[in-house]
Parts: structure tokens; C-alpha cells; sequence
């Protein structure tokens, strides 16, 4: 084997089989360039980890200023002699490499550990308790096997040092979930074996559009080669998995618009397996949008707005890593006349507790002195946000305000309510971003993105300039507005209803 296995191939595996494929084999050159949040993320990490280490309250072998087999020689070398902890080690076998944070000895064996600047488990939150996370469990069960295969251990509890200060056990040998059974332990020697096929090259991977791309190194080498080959991933919420399952009939994005619908179904059911079809429907009509034998986007309903004096359209702007909401935005307008909008801002200077609840009350009660009013948001998370919020300060705001306020037919989630459901477009995704830009909507700054909000937020904590603070304000109301035009742009759709399924 070539490549020896590493955790970063096993987490570069679990966003994007064809991402590791890439890294592999293909011209770096390629790659798009590191983003800054990227970079972000990573200093994030190597100072929480610091951070840490600073405070753990047992001795403990620092080998972090070593590196390759160097480093490797004296993790061995630390295990037999039974040091007790270990930090930042190497270990090793013919196939696999593996470098835990954490080496811990207990009860004469040792388990792996990591660092993680985030939450130990995905989905946590006031009312569930979460799950652990995949490429949490695929990296420790690396670590695992190789302390295994060196009969270093026999135990399949590593662990996870979150960013909360907890150690959190990851037991290897339980259940994914009461649907799934397959052990995380099943789950990572699966993910080993696929990984191998890739290293050998006895299979090849290719490329889907999706979520995860906006962040990965290669996204503009892949749409490049989607678009070429007419993938059926550029349509919005198709998957790998049900590209599959199409894949049994159809190859190409324009193949699958040129054919009837009626040559895809059986009865009151489709050909594909997992596909119902009301979503064959949805696919069918996108596909027929993007090959562009359907020119013009359109509405399947018609869409009755709320009348009100004055409108508000709303976003917020967060830093997931800290767990802290700095920014509430808003762009107001009277009458739908364009001369009276004007943007408000409520902006979190700093990083505190007191802040973050003195800005939130205070878009709070600017929302209350205009209602009612009609409120329009893009997706559930400010909804998501603002009850956290309000769980976390309820002495001023009680959550069940914030709930019956989102409950209001006047507090509109423009992409959940309207755009899923009732409309089409030809674009490759449904964000509004590009939505607003097939409207001609130009966002000011080269390069927009929440992610980018959030290390531009970073530096302004660190420099306190104003033109950094001014290119964060920007954004976001640029991102209000989108939702204005946006909006206008769903109230000048032509109808087309559903074809009969």
C-alpha cells in the first residue's frame, strides 16, 4: 500500500469519498485556495488543544516538538516504560498511521485520546442529549486499531476532550442508533475497507454536488466536471444516494428532463428505488429548469403575503466555535416603498455574556415597537437561535415570547415556508445567495459568505478596526436585502402548478 491511512483521510473520507479520491491522485494545483475561516478553524483548534494541555492536572510526556519517525520511536518508547499520559504521539503499523492527542494508560492498557475545539456530540441541546459524531468516531477507531494491532490495548473506549471541558467516552462497540445497528466499530473497519479500495485505486470515485462543498479545497475543480458531465447531483437536494438509484435509467441531468415523468413511474409508484413520487416530480421539474427546456423560474402556488405597514428582514450573524451570537441585523421598509429602507444593527463588541444578552434584548425590542409588523427570516436558524437565546437570558425575554412570536402568520421563514415548498428555480442550490443572484442581486463584498463573517469577527475582536467591523454590517445587510429581493422576486413568479403525480 502506497498511502498509509491516516485520521485525515478517514475524516476527508466521511465529508466526500471523492475529496480523498482527489487528494490522492490528482494536481494540487488544482485546489481552490485555503479560505480564512478555514485557517481560522485550524489556529482555533491548535489553541484550544494548547490550552488544554496547559491545564491537565497529571505529569504528562510532551512529544509535540517532534515529528515522523522521531516521534514515532519515543511514543513507543513512553509506552513501554508505562508513562501514564502521553501527549501528541505517534503510532503506527504497515497500513495504518495515527497521531491522538492524548495517550492515556489505564488499568495497564491505553486508550487514545482528542482535542476537539467543539462539542462532543452532533444534535445536542436543552432537550436531547445528541449523538456522537461520525468523523469523531472514524478518527478514534483508527487510533483504537492500531493500539490494537500493536497489543497495546484491548479496549474500545477512547475519548473525546471537548470544547465544554468534558471527557467523553466513545464506546466503539454500541449501536449507531435504535435504527441502525451497526456498531461505530462495524461503521469504521466499513469506512477502512472503502478507503483501502481507494489507495489501491481498484475503485474510482466521482464527484456530487452538496452542502459539504462550499468549504472543501476542490469545489471548483469538481463543479467544473459536474457541469461537464450533466451530473444529476446540480439538482437541488439530489444526493449521491439517489443519484444512484436514477442512475439505474438515466445517466445525465439532460437525459432525465428530456424524458417524460411518465416513463419513471409504476403504478402510484416510481421506478427508483426510495424515491416517492411527489419528490420525482420536484427532481423532474429542477432538471427540466437547469437543462433549460423550462427557461424562467416559477411558483406552483399562488402566494398570498401578509399586508402590513411596515416590513423587517431579518439575520443574524454567529460564531458556532464560540457559541455566541454578535450580530442581529435588520433592513426595514415602510409601505414597500424602497426610499424609506434603512438597515438597524445590534453588534456584540466583544465576546460577553452581558453583550451578547444586551444586543439580543435590544433587537428583541425593536422588533416589538414596529409589531405587528411582517418579519421575514431565510431558513430555521434565527428561529433555532433566538429560542436558545432566550433559554439562556429568559429573566427579560420568557421563551415562550420568542415561540409565540415565530408562530405568527406574520414571521415568515422565506426558505422553509416558500421557497421549498411552493417554488422552482435554475439554480444549483436554494440558498439565497443564489437565488438572489439569478435576480441580479450583487452582494458588495468580493467574497460573502458566513464563514468569512466569522473570521472577519475574529480579527475584529483581535484589531478592533472599523473598516472591519464596517465590512461585517455590510454583509449582513446585504444579506437582508437579498431577502428583499428576493421576496420581490417570488411575488413576480408566473404560476405553473404540479403536473398531476
Amino acid at each position: 500500500m502506497k498511502h498509509k491511512i491516516s485520521a485525515d483521510m478517514l475524516y476527508n473520507y466521511s465529508q466526500c469519498p471523492h475529496r480523498l479520491y482527489l487528494d490522492l491522485f490528482e494536481d494540487s494545483a488544482k485546489q481552490n485556495r485555503e479560505s480564512a475561516f478555514l485557517k481560522l478553524l485550524w489556529e482555533r483548534g491548535i489553541d484550544y488543544e494548547k490550552q488544554v494541555v496547559s491545564e491537565l492536572k497529571i505529569p504528562f510526556l510532551d512529544l509535540s516538538s517532534y515529528s515522523g519517525s522521531e516521534k514515532e520511536k519515543r511514543t513507543i518508547d513512553a509506552i513501554k516504560q508505562g508513562v501514564t499520559l502521553i501527549y501528541s504521539g505517534r503510532i503506527s503499523t504497515a497500513q495504518l498511521v495515527g497521531e491522538p492527542d492524548l495517550l492515556l494508560k489505564k488499568e495497564g492498557e491505553y486508550i487514545a485520546g482528542d482535542i476537539k475545539s467543539g462539542s462532543a456530540f452532533e444534535g445536542e441541546n436543552e432537550e436531547t442529549e445528541g449523538k456522537p459524531k461520525k468523523h469523531y468516531a472514524l478518527q478514534l477507531g483508527l487510533y483504537t486499531d492500531i493500539l490494537t494491532r500493536l497489543n497495546h490495548s484491548t479496549s474500545r473506549t477512547p475519548f473525546i476532550h471537548d470544547i465544554k471541558g468534558r471527557d467523553i467516552s466513545y464506546d466503539l462497540g454500541e449501536a449507531k442508533g435504535k435504527l441502525n445497528q451497526q456498531t461505530w466499530w462495524e461503521c469504521y473497519l466499513e469506512t477502512l475497507s472503502e478507503i483501502e479500495q481507494i489507495v489501491e485505486k481498484n475503485v474510482t470515485t466521482t464527484p456530487a454536488h452538496g452542502g459539504v462543498c462550499k468549504l472543501c479545497h476542490w469545489r471548483t475543480h469538481c463543479l467544473k466536471s459536474l457541469i461537464a458531465a450533466q451530473d444529476l447531483t446540480l439538482i437541488p437536494e439530489l444526493g449521491r444516494k439517489k443519484r444512484e438509484a436514477i442512475h439505474l435509467q438515466v445517466q445525465t441531468l439532460t437525459d432525465f428532463a428530456q424524458k417524460p415523468l411518465s416513463d419513471f413511474k409504476d403504478g402510484k409508484k416510481t421506478i427508483f428505488p426510495g424515491i416517492g413520487l411527489s419528490t420525482l416530480s420536484k427532481f423532474h421539474a429542477r432538471a427540466r429548469l437547469l437543462a433549460k427546456i423550462d427557461t424562467y423560474a416559477y411558483t406552483r402556488k399562488r402566494i398570498r403575503f401578509p399586508r402590513t405597514d411596515t416590513e423587517l428582514f431579518f439575520d443574524i450573524e454567529t460564531d458556532p466555535m464560540r457559541d455566541f451570537c454578535y450580530l442581529h441585523g435588520f433592513v426595514e421598509r415602510h409601505h414597500g416603498n424602497p426610499d424609506t429602507e434603512k438597515y438597524v444593527s445590534f453588534f456584540a463588541d466583544q465576546v460577553d455574556e452581558k453583550l451578547e444578552e444586551r444586543v439580543f434584548i435590544d433587537a428583541w425590542h425593536y422588533i416589538k415597537q414596529h409589531f405587528p409588523c411582517t418579519v421575514y427570516y431565510y431558513s430555521p436558524y434565527e428561529k433555532t437561535i433566538w429560542k436558545k437565546l432566550s433559554k439562556k437570558y429568559p429573566e427579560l425575554i420568557q421563551p415562550s415570547e420568542i415561540e409565540a412570536f415565530f408562530k405568527s402568520p406574520l414571521v415568515i421563514d422565506l426558505y422553509s415556508e416558500i421557497v421549498k415548498k411552493h417554488t422552482e428555480w435554475p439554480t444549483y442550490s436554494y440558498s439565497v445567495k443564489d437565488l438572489a443572484q439569478y435576480l441580479g442581486f450583487r452582494w458588495r463584498d468580493k467574497n460573502p459568505s458566513g464563514a468569512e463573517s466569522i473570521e472577519w469577527y475574529h480579527r475584529w475582536l483581535e484589531e478592533k478596526k472599523l473598516e472591519i467591523k464596517e465590512r461585517i454590517l455590510k454583509y449582513n445587510e446585504d444579506d437582508c436585502i437579498a431577502m428583499r429581493v428576493l421576496l420581490e422576486g417570488i411575488q413576480g413568479l408566473p404560476l405553473k402548478p404540479h403536473p398531476s403525480t
